[in-house]
């Protein structure tokens, strides 16, 4: 099982977008594929038209056992999604109030390692879409992780937001032995505009070895994607969108085929 992060302490630079678009590539290549929604707001979860507002069973089932994971319970809130190969497990509002709920419960960062452990020999890749926030949620995230994407959006705020995703990927993985690698992926990029074009020679300039070498360029098909409830390559096949997504993928995938698979369960 490959594990991969998608974060970033900035909404709207294209998290969900990027966990859905990889998905589903992953899954018509034919690979087994868990997207998880890790998200409050349940943008994933919406996306294959699920309401996390209303939704019964989710992932917030997985905290609700003082730090430990039912034998089974992964398992059973697991759904299928539009996409062949592509299974989801939804978040709800209610994650919302983790934060204040699990104070004090050990273990508690642990918990998505622990279920996916579960889930082991069940899927080939594992997506993770993030809370913008730091917090249990985006802890848990990390420590599953075997390798972490960051989209940033090619724009002055959103090269600020990075800093600071940075900054608490280093003090949360200060303590461990294996650094998590992550790659950094520019996103929304407009060639026709000249804020666009600073933002990604400044990322250049300031990320050189951690920087996808190409971009994500803005198209109006993932949104229609969304509303339809498929995936982007489903959708259409052929835009830049998912093109570059297409490129990302094959150069994630070789890079994850030269670096050990850890198995991270806590």
């Amino acid at each position: 099982m490959r594990i991969w992060a998608v974060a970033n302490q900035k909404g709207g630079v294209g998290k969900t977008t990027s966990v859905v678009a990889l998905g589903g590539l992953l899954a018509e290549r034919g690979k087994r594929v868990l997207v998880v929604d890790l998200d409050p707001h349940g943008s994933l979860t919406s996306w294959f038209g699920h309401d996390p507002d209303t939704i019964s069973h989710s992932v917030f089932d997985l905290f609700q056992y003082q730090g430990k994971v039912p034998e089974g319970l992964p398992a059973q809130l697991i759904t299928d999604t539009s996409c062949e190969g592509l299974s989801l497990l939804p978040a709800s509002t209610a994650l919302a109030t983790l934060e204040r709920k699990m104070v004090g419960v050990e273990g508690m960062g642990l918990i998505i390692s622990r279920a996916l452990a579960q889930l082991w020999d069940d899927f080939d890749y594992v997506l993770l879409d993030n809370t913008p926030s730091l917090g249990v949620l985006m802890v848990n995230a990390l420590a599953a992780a075997q390798h972490l994407i960051i989209p940033v959006q090619t724009e002055f705020l959103a090269i600020k937001g990075l800093e600071r995703m940075l900054h608490t990927l280093e003090m949360i993985m200060r303590s461990q032995k294996n650094p998590l690698s992550y790659t950094i992926v520019p996103t929304l990029f407009d060639r026709r505009t000249q804020a666009s074009m600073k933002s990604l020679n400044q990322l250049r300039k300031s990320y050189p070895d951690s920087l996808w070498r190409f971009a994500i360029p803005v198209d109006t098909r993932f949104r229609d994607a969304s509303q339809a409830g498929v995936t982007p390559s489903a959708f259409d096949s052929e835009t830049h969108g998912v093109r570059a997504y297409a490129r990302l993928l094959n150069d994630l995938t070789e890079a994850a085929s030269v670096r050990p698979e850890r198995r991270r369960h806590g």
